[in-house]
């Protein structure tokens, strides 16, 4: 994976619950890493047919280890246009230099203090 083809800024955020003022819980995200990364959005193409029967994924991230950060799957990513639930995180090729992460855009429902 070149420099060249992570050409998209993401955040990495996780969910945090706070209390707010009047005491009330409030949801709400807390950015942990902006970072670069390769995206993929889901499409017809054969490695992604393979994927369908077993994810409801619709985008592939791949970005560069990050030291000091351990990813899972209770984690968000923030895009340009969306938010993403991470479904699965992979080392790619067992080498610890890119992770592939699976995700899923996150339709927003209501009020959201995103």
């Amino acid at each position: 994976m070149s420099f060249g083809n992570m050409n998209t800024f993401i955040e990495i955020c996780e969910k945090v619950d706070a209390v707010d003022l009047e005491g009330f819980s409030v949801n709400g995200i807390r950015v942990i890493k902006k970072v670069r990364a390769y995206r993929e959005g889901r499409h017809g193409s054969e490695k992604w047919a393979s994927r369908a029967s077993f994810t409801d994924a619709t985008d592939l991230f791949r970005i560069r280890v990050i030291p000091g950060i351990e990813l899972n799957t209770d984690m968000l990513i923030g895009a340009e246009d969306a938010m993403f639930e991470i479904t699965s995180i992979e080392n790619v090729r067992g080498r610890g230099m890119y992770i592939e992460i699976l995700a899923r855009a996150v339709k927003p429902s209501g009020k959201s203090v995103l």
